[in-house]
């Protein structure tokens, strides 16, 4: 049953390559961030359905930089990243390929309120945050029993999406 549920269409790839510049330095002009801020606004929105890798964002904040389309400074100990004059003028004259993008994030996303969805993906990353701080001082038992539980939850999730088959 598993494998039948998630045999759904696949919506299409997410960003062509290098779009994902065009969507950071729209983000960066909106307000000076760092990396972890940028990957947060990805999922922010997209409305947890989408959460690029450090290994996307951070090559890409280095070609934006390296461009002139950006410039960065070390802040709290991490490295802020703010748009230049120059990178404000490579968005401008590439309004219509932004806006390009962003219409396929729409599609992509589908438009339809996914909140209570979202909700659920941020329970799910907070029951991993949670494990993840304690997993070094829980007993075996405990984990065993935790286990049962996330086996049965996804047990009951794959019922429940069999349903809309």
């Amino acid at each position: 049953m598993f494998k039948h549920v998630f045999e759904v269409e696949q919506p299409p790839r997410m960003f062509e390559k290098g779009d994902i510049k065009y969507i950071i330095l729209d983000m960066i002009n909106n307000k000076p961030r760092h990396g972890y801020e940028i990957i947060r606004e990805f999922e922010d929105r997209f409305h947890g359905f989408y959460s690029p890798s450090a290994g996307s964002i951070y090559p890409a904040l280095q070609v934006l930089e390296e461009m002139g389309h950006t410039n960065s400074e070390e802040r709290d100990g991490k490295k802020v990243y703010t748009i230049t004059e120059a990178g404000k003028q490579f968005l401008a004259e590439r309004e219509e390929v932004l806006q390009k993008i962003k219409s396929h994030i729409k599609d992509w996303w589908g438009g339809e309120d996914r909140g209570e969805l979202h909700n659920v993906f941020h329970q799910l990353r907070d029951i991993v945050h949670l494990l993840r701080r304690i997993a070094r001082h829980i007993d075996a038992g405990r984990v065993t029993r935790i286990k049962d539980i996330v086996d049965k939850a996804r047990r009951d999730i794959e019922a429940i999406l069999g349903e809309v088959q």
